[in-house]
C-alpha cells in the first residue's frame, strides 16, 4: 500500500524456483483489487513521448498503458477507469508544446505519466509549473527532466548515470586513471555531462586523466578511444545511443584496446548490442538503471515481465521505466480517499517522499523540492560471448547528499 511518505510497490509472484510462462507471471490485479471493469467517469492521465523522429522511446508509453489497462479491468480507482492519452512530440519542440497544451487544457489531465522524449522536459517544464501539474517521467532524457519542481523521473538518467559509472570504476573497481568520452552531441547535453563528471570529482576528490568528445554525431569514435589508450586510462566511461555502443565495442576489438575497462550507459545495455557484438564485445560493461531486465529469474521483475509478454512489449530498460512510472501513479491514485483531480493529485505527489521498490536501487520520490533526481543507483552488466551478465549483484549508489 502507498503510505503518506513511505510506500512499496512490491508485488507477490510465483514462488522462487517455479517455472511459468512469462505471460502467466503478471498478476491478475494489483494488491487489494479484484477483476471488475471500471465504468465510472474517467480519470484523465497524459503522456508526451517521442514515438517518431530522431530518437524514439515507444515501449515506455506502451508499458505504462499496459499497467493502466490492467487497472481498468480491476475496478479502476474507486470504480473510475484511467483514460491514458499518449501524444507523439515527433522530437520537435513546437509539436511537444502543442501536445502538452492539448493534454492540460483540452483533456484536463490530472498528471502526466511515463513520458519519454529527447526534449519534452525542456520545452514544457515551465508550462507544467504554471499549471501546477506533475509528471512522473518514465525515462528522463534531457537535463531539464532532472531540474524541474514538477517533473520527477524514475530512471537514473544519462547524467547521474555518468557520475555513478565513474564512482563504480574508481571506488568499487579501484581503477586509478579514470577517463571520460562524450559521444552524445545533443544540444544542451554537453554542459550537463560536464557537471556529472565534476560531481564525481567532488565526491571522490579525484580528477579525470583524459576527457574527450565528438564534434558531431557522424564522427568516428576510434580516434577518441585511441587517445584514451595513449593517456594511460585504466577505465573509460562512454555514452551515446545504442548505435554508439556497437561502434565502441567493435573499435575496442579492432584496435586491441585491451587492459582498459570500458563502461557504457544504459543505452548500451540492449539485446541488440549483445547479439551484434557477440564475442567481439567481451568485457564491455554497461550500467542498468533498474533491476537488470536480462536476469530472467529476478523475482522483482516477474510481474513486469509477464505484463510485457501479455501485451507484446519488448523487454528493455525503457519498458521498465514506463511500467514503474505507471505503477507509482496507480498506487498514488489508489491511496487517495477524496476527490481525484489535478489539484488533489498534485498535493498527493508533494507527500510522496520515499517509494520503495525492488526494481530500483534508490527510493523514488516527488515531494516539494525544486529539482528531482531520486534514482542515484545502478547495477553493472558485462558482455561475455554475446550475453549480458551481472558484473556484481549489488546496487552501486552514490553517497547520500552527494
Amino acid at each position: 500500500m502507498l503510505l503518506l511518505a513511505s510506500v512499496s510497490c512490491a508485488r507477490s509472484g510465483p514462488a522462487d524456483g517455479v517455472q511459468v510462462k512469462d505471460s502467466a507471471q503478471a498478476e491478475l490485479c494489483p494488491t487489494g483489487l479484484a477483476p471488475k471493469k471500471a465504468t465510472g467517469t474517467p480519470i484523465e492521465i497524459g503522456n508526451v513521448s517521442s514515438l517518431t523522429g530522431p530518437g524514439t522511446f515507444p515501449e515506455v508509453s506502451r508499458a505504462a498503458k499496459a499497467v493502466f489497462d490492467r487497472l481498468n479491468t480491476c475496478g479502476g480507482v474507486g470504480g473510475r477507469p484511467v483514460r491514458f492519452t499518449i501524444e507523439d512530440d515527433q522530437g520537435d519542440p513546437a509539436t511537444a508544446a502543442q501536445a502538452a497544451r492539448r493534454l492540460v487544457e483540452q483533456r484536463n489531465v490530472v498528471l502526466n505519466v511515463g513520458s519519454a522524449s529527447l526534449l519534452e522536459c525542456a520545452v514544457n517544464s515551465t508550462y507544467y509549473a504554471q499549471h501546477k501539474i506533475g509528471s512522473i517521467q518514465g525515462i528522463g532524457v534531457d537535463p531539464v527532466c532532472y531540474g524541474s519542481p514538477n517533473i520527477s523521473p524514475v530512471n537514473t538518467g544519462p547524467f547521474t548515470g555518468v557520475t555513478v559509472s565513474l564512482y563504480y570504476a574508481s571506488e568499487i573497481l579501484k581503477k586509478q586513471n579514470l577517463c571520460r568520452i562524450r559521444l552524445f552531441d545533443v544540444p544542451g547535453f554537453a554542459s550537463a555531462f560536464d557537471v556529472a563528471a565534476a560531481r564525481w570529482e567532488k565526491i571522490t576528490g579525484k580528477k579525470l586523466v583524459y576527457a574527450g568528445a565528438v564534434g558531431k554525431a557522424t564522427d568516428d569514435v576510434t580516434p577518441l578511444l585511441l587517445q584514451a589508450g595513449k593517456a594511460g586510462c585504466d577505465a573509460v566511461v562512454v555514452d551515446g545511443p545504442e548505435a554508439r555502443g556497437l561502434a565502441v565495442g567493435k573499435a575496442i576489438k579492432a584496435n586491441g584496446l585491451t587492459g582498459i575497462t570500458w563502461i557504457g550507459l544504459t543505452s548500451y545495455y540492449t539485446d541488440n548490442v549483445a547479439k551484434q557484438l557477440g564475442a567481439t564485445g567481451d568485457g564491455l560493461q554497461s550500467n542498468s538503471e533498474f533491476e537488470p531486465f536480462t536476469n530472467t529469474d529476478a523475482a522483482p521483475l516477474r510481474d513486469w515481465r509477464g505484463l510485457m509478454a501479455k501485451n507484446g512489449i519488448p523487454l528493455t530498460s525503457f519498458a521498465q521505466g514506463g511500467y514503474l512510472a505507471a505503477t507509482i501513479a496507480q498506487d498514488t491514485l489508489l491511496s487517495m480517499t477524496g476527490e481525484v483531480n489535478r489539484e488533489t493529485v498534485t498535493e498527493r505527489l508533494a507527500t510522496l517522499t520515499s517509494y520503495e521498490t525492488p526494481m530500483s536501487g534508490s527510493p523514488y520520490s516527488f515531494g516539494t523540492a525544486a529539482t528531482h533526481a531520486p534514482n542515484r543507483s545502478s547495477k553493472f552488466m558485462v558482455l561475455k560471448d554475446g550475453v549480458w551478465t551481472t558484473a556484481m549483484n549489488d546496487w552501486i549508489s552514490l553517497p547520500a547528499g552527494s
